[in-house]
């Protein structure tokens, strides 16, 4: 059966990125969030494990019992941080998780979990020179970075001593309140867009699939991880009948980038190199086919959860689709209609074979079986000996 474009639960989109959004999960304290996807899943009659890193896997299961698979990787950690130090003055210093400027966390409100699960403390990042009427001009002199911002805890406190008395100490999370707002005209506001966007596109996707009463092409696994802002993301927890790993995650939407907030991303490289060649144009297919609103791009300071899963010897294809993110890290934005164009484009990559079927469905083959020569045009004869099309140099005489 041919892919087909799925009826979509928008407003269960919108309700669960929203939802995902209230939850803090810096990473690190990502164990509320996980509890949340697995519940969501349960409740379309999906089940789901967890690993002891706490990564959440489940899966859709498709009509052969032998066979490459295929997965569906998002991340559910955001950027946060940590305190570092008490401050002589009541204040707290953070060290960052995740890798992001103090530029966009001065004036931040943010939650300080203390080892009392039963209380909370708020506080807010302010720069060392927060008043304009004692500082004056010095206010805007002061330079950017994490040592030029403190944060001011919501509390009566003025030394180190009133900082412990509240149960606060080095190494107690910080999360930054994402204040979402979704507009009128379909823009959704808020911090940790990603990938927390890209976690309910795919969880809209997945049960588009399940309503329409759809089996997938071959078996979909689902991947949720929980390191992917620290760099270790899909390092571990993808079943090993694997042969294709889509990533979703936020794209780039800035000058000089192709991503636009209202459409999907296939990215066909980052930050670590190109992703596969014949899995990244088999998605453009599909997408032109069907007609998605896809662009593709190519990202420089970037890496997702697939560089992680190379890294660590995934014998697999690896692809990136992305809804387009502007201020990534920062104060982040997207519009509905781009989360829309993902979560279809995902519903026909869920229908769809994989790029070569009968070819991943061992780890390895005879060379003259692999099929590249369908999308990558070279001589049936083989190679030659010698640099292909280099001549042999002409002999030379003595001097």
């Amino acid at each position: 059966m041919s892919p087909k474009p799925l009826e979509l639960d928008l407003d269960y989109l919108r309700q669960v990125l929203v939802e995902l959004l209230e939850i803090p999960s810096p990473s690190g304290r990502t164990d509320h969030i996980q509890q949340y996807v697995g519940e969501r899943l349960s409740a379309f009659g999906v089940s789901s494990t967890l690993t002891r890193r706490g990564a959440l896997s489940a899966s859709l299961p498709g009509p052969r019992e032998t066979g490459a698979d295929r997965a569906v990787v998002v991340h559910t950690d955001t950027i946060g941080g940590m305190v570092k130090r008490l401050k002589e003055n009541g204040r707290l210093e953070l060290k960052t998780i995740g890798t992001h400027s103090s530029r966009f966390a001065e004036g931040a409100h943010l939650r300080i979990f203390t080892d009392d699960l039963d209380r909370v403390i708020t506080g807010q990042v302010l720069p060392l020179k927060a008043s304009g009427h004692r500082y004056n001009d010095d206010v805007d002199l002061q330079g950017v970075g994490w040592e030029h911002v403190e944060v001011r805890v919501d509390e009566p406190v003025e030394d180190i001593a009133g900082l412990r008395a509240l149960g606060i100490d080095a190494g107690d999370f910080v999360a930054f309140l994402p204040n979402p707002m979704i507009t009128p005209s379909g823009y959704v506001k808020s911090r940790h867009l990603d990938d927390k966007a890209g976690v309910a596109a795919v969880l809209t996707a997945f049960k588009a699939m399940v309503d329409a009463g759809i089996t997938p092409a071959v078996t979909a696994h689902l991947l949720v991880t929980v390191t992917e802002e620290i760099g270790h993301g899909a390092s571990h927890g993808l079943d090993p009948d694997v042969a294709e790993i889509v990533s979703v995650d936020a794209a780039v939407v800035a000058p000089g980038q192709q991503s636009r907030e209202d459409a999907a991303t296939l990215a066909m490289g980052d930050g670590v190199g190109p992703f596969d060649y014949h899995l990244t144009r088999n998605l453009a297919a599909i997408a032109k086919e069907h007609g998605v609103d896809l662009v593709r791009d190519v990202f420089d300071y970037y890496r997702s959860d697939v560089a992680a899963a190379v890294e660590a010897g995934a014998h697999a294809r690896v692809a990136l689709l992305g809804f387009g993110v502007d201020a990534t890290h920062g104060h982040e934005r997207t519009h509905l209609d781009g989360l829309r164009h993902l979560t279809q484009m995902l519903c026909l990559y869920l229908q769809s074979d994989l790029v070569f079927p009968e070819w991943d469905a061992e780890p390895e083959g005879d060379l003259a079986d692999f099929p590249s020569l369908a999308v990558q045009p070279a001589s049936e004869e083989g190679p030659r000996e010698g640099p292909i099309g280099v001549a042999e140099p002409a002999s030379q005489g003595p001097a």
